[in-house]
Order: C-alpha cells, then sequence, then structure tokens
C-alpha cells in the first residue's frame, strides 16, 4: 500500500501548517507558540483527549479507536536550534537566532497528518497516543514526558519515531534492530595555573601546555583502552586560554563529547579521563577538575517491533527502499528514554538532497510529509486492526 490516498489530499495543508512553524522556532522547553498551534489543529480534528503542559510545554493526545485494544505511542519532537536561518526562503524564521534546522518543524506536521486522518477514519482497535515532545536537540525531553509517567498514565504499550535524512534518497528508509543511535556524554576541563609574563614563563605555572598535552591524550583512550570492536567517540571541540600574545594565562578550558554504546565503555571513558587529567596537572605543576556529564543512553530498538516497522514502511514506500539492517551510527537522541520503558522503534526517512542537519541553509523537504504521516498511520492500523 503507497502514500494513503486521503493523506496525499492533505499535502498542500501540511506545508501550510511545516511552514508556519517553521516561521516560528522555539527552543528547548520553551515551545508555548508551537505547542498551542499543535493543540489547536488537534481539536480541529476532533481527538478526544488533550493533555497539555506535560514537561512545560509537551502534549499528549488520544484517539480513540473501534474496540478494544492496545496503544501505539507516536512521537514527534517541537523544538528547533539556536541557529541563524540562512535559506532566505519565504517561510524563514521570524525568530533572529533560532531555526528549525533539523526538521522538527516537519516531524510535528507528519504527526499532525496522522493525527488528522486517524481521527477522521478510526479504522484501528484500542488507542492511539500522539506525544509532542519539546526539548529533544537540549534538556532531554522525552526524558522528562517519561519521568512525569505518560507510559504508564496513557497505557501505552509501544512507540515509535521518524526522523528526516537530507542527502538520503526521498522515501527510502532506514533503521536497524538493536542500538541504533549512541549514548552521549560531554566533558569539561577545567585548569588553573598561574600566570605571568610572557618573557618570564619560569615565574608561571603556564596551564596552555598542560591542556595541550591533555587534548592529545584524550584519543588515546579509543586507541589504547578500548576494545577495537566496541564503537566509541571522544572529540575534543573547545579549547579556550589567553586572551593577549605577551601574558602567559592563569586558566584554561577544554570541553568535547563521548559517544558510545556500552555504560561499561562510559565509565572506563570517565575513570581514564581522570586519570589523563590528574597526571598531567601534576606533571606540568597546575590543578584541573573534570566535570564528566552523563547524557542521553543509546537508542536501542526492540527487535520484533523493528521488523514489524520495516514490514509496514515497505508497504509505503515499497520494499525496495527499505533497510532493515542499516547499521547504527555515532548520532544521539532522546527518543532513547521512550525506547527505555517500551518496545518501539527508531526510523530515518529519506528526504532527498538538501543542506544537512544543524546547517543555516537547512529546510525540511514538504514532498515527504504525506510518507511520514502515512507510515505513522499505518504503523497503528496495521498494529491494531479494527475490531
Amino acid at each position: 500500500m503507497p502514500v494513503v490516498n486521503r493523506i496525499a489530499a492533505y499535502a498542500d495543508e501540511m506545508q501550510g501548517w511545516r511552514r508556519h512553524l517553521h516561521a516560528h522556532p522555539e527552543l528547548g522547553f520553551d515551545c508555548h507558540e508551537t505547542a498551542g498551534f499543535v493543540a489547536a489543529r488537534l481539536r480541529e480534528f476532533g481527538v478526544d483527549e488533550i493533555h497539555e503542559g506535560i514537561a512545560q510545554t509537551g502534549i499528549v493526545a488520544i484517539i480513540e479507536g473501534r474496540g478494544a485494544g492496545p496503544v501505539t505511542g507516536l512521537r514527534a519532537d517541537m523544538d528547533a536550534l539556536p541557529i541563524a536561518e540562512a535559506t532566505g526562503a519565504a517561510h524563514a524564521s521570524t525568530n533572529p537566532g533560532k531555526m528549525h534546522a533539523c526538521g522538527h518543524d516537519g516531524h510535528t506536521t507528519m504527526l499532525l497528518g496522522a493525527a488528522k486522518y486517524l481521527a477522521e477514519t478510526r479504522n484501528f482497535s484500542g488507542r492511539v497516543a500522539l506525544i509532542f515532545q519539546p526539548a529533544e536537540e537540549n534538556g532531554g525531553g522525552a526524558g522528562v514526558m517519561c519521568a512525569e509517567g505518560i507510559m504508564d498514565r496513557f497505557g501505552i504499550d509501544s512507540v515509535y519515531a521518524l526522523h528526516n535524512v537530507p542527502g538520503l534518497a526521498e522515501g527510502q528508509v532506514l533503521t536497524t534492530p538493536g542500538p541504533i543511535m549512541a549514548a552521549v556524554d560531554s566533558f569539561e576541563i577545567h585548569i588553573a595555573g598561574v600566570g605571568g609574563h610572557g618573557a618570564m614563563p619560569h615565574e608561571t605555572a603556564d596551564p596552555i601546555p598542560a591542556a595541550i598535552a591533555m587534548a592529545q591524550a584524550m584519543p588515546t583512550i579509543v586507541s589504547r583502552n578500548n576494545y577495537a570492536l566496541d564503537d566509541l567517540v571522544i572529540s575534543v571541540t573547545q579549547m579556550h586560554a589567553g586572551t593577549v600574545d605577551n601574558v602567559i594565562p592563569s586558566t584554561a578550558f577544554i570541553n568535547g563529547t563521548v559517544r558510545s554504546f556500552d555504560p561499561v565503555v562510559q565509565d572506563m571513558v570517565e575513570r581514564r579521563m581522570g586519570e589523563i587529567v590528574a597526571g598531567h596537572a601534576a606533571a606540568f605543576g597546575v590543578t584541573a577538575r573534570l566535570d564528566y556529564i552523563r547524557g542521553y543512553p543509546a537508542t536501542i530498538n526492540d527487535p520484533d517491533a523493528t521488523r514489524f516497522a520495516a514490514s509496514v514502511a515497505a508497504e509505503v514506500v515499497g520494499a525496495d527502499k527499505v533497510d532493515a539492517q542499516a547499521g547504527r551510527e555515532m548520532g544521539a537522541e532522546d527518543f532513547a528514554y521512550m525506547l527505555a520503558e517500551r518496545p518501539g522503534a527508531y526510523l530515518f526517512l529519506g528526504a532527498g538532497p538538501g543542506a544537512g542537519l544543524h546547517h543555516p541553509e537547512y529546510d525540511f523537504n514538504d514532498a515527504i510529509s504525506p510518507l511520514g504521516a502515512s507510515l505513522f498511520a499505518r504503523l497503528v492500523e496495521t498494529a491494531q486492526p479494527a475490531a
């Protein structure tokens, strides 16, 4: 079964929703206007329940099917990024320094399209829980919604999410059983020495050589402390020290990211970083503090749910466009918290050519909205056939 005809008929309307959302981006948990727009559309569709204010601005909406049955959760993220938009589009951001550079405007639109169709047809048993989530990019909104009890409160049995992928052929679907995206941690190293005149380094405890040595040592954790088949990335992404050419500073700062899949690996990395920082601080006569911050856990697809979702995707986009063994990647996603509580799957949907995610020239491809909405809807109809 290709794109649902009824949803295809919504294409222009969905484009209008998406471009409105694109023009009014909001960050983190501060998605008040976005949530208001979503709630207004859901009321127009005639969904049975709308629960607002979850995780500050999140929404869970319920649509009742025909007869008793399970509850499928469908999730879309709503937040944008702190990026100045450079698309030049007529629907470009009207909020300076904020833009939908990751396609969450499109994800929200796809779930709204599915909601309109499911509320109109109700060709399923049980219920569907539509989850509109804030703060995916920063803040872990999915974790907050789970901590506030949405899975038990709404009796959700399984949960699914989609993410667009620019550069992947339009309409192609990728997923994989088990881990699909990495856990993400960050680290900060604060180094304190003794500053002084650049011409008299012997009178100082220079933090810069210490910082350089620490940063150079971090990749050795990957190459010399980690089993080669256990995926691990450590990237130093910031180093700051000094202000002028003739003054040795008193402090230096290092920041970076760690991506992994195994909590044992995370523990090892944190331990080794602590040893490296302490050892180099002693060697260079400075003091240093490591702040290791655990972030989103690994996103782990349930194997049975993944096979099911891939089979539904094959009906919507064609079996030749579905790769259900696509392998995992080192990006991260807070949908991990929902998959930790319920079986389900995370899928990637190709958006065709265009600027990459988190790029100031990125714009969601409206042509894939009916595809994503159809996939969401068919997940429910296939898992929960009407009595």
